[in-house]
């Protein structure tokens, strides 16, 4: 059974870790790229913050594994 990811901003993300999502803070587009590179291989679905997802592109946008969904706005 895999794992639930979030990157992005801390004050975005940082809730989701009471629901047993793993949560990677990031502040700024180096940060972000750093998380992305680190997600365990376990990690199956991977909830991004618009400013994460402009900052990684299409290296996760269109990845098909691990899923990848962006929060609204």
């Amino acid at each position: 059974m895999g794992t639930v990811a979030a990157i992005g901003e801390q004050v975005r993300v940082g809730g989701m870790s009471l629901v047993g999502v793993t949560v990677h803070a990031a502040e700024d587009p180096e940060e972000v790229r750093r998380a992305w590179q680190v997600l365990p291989e376990e990690a199956t679905l991977v909830i991004l913050t618009p400013a994460a997802a402009q900052a990684l592109g299409a290296v996760a946008l269109d990845s098909v594994r691990p899923l990848v969904v962006v929060m609204p706005p």
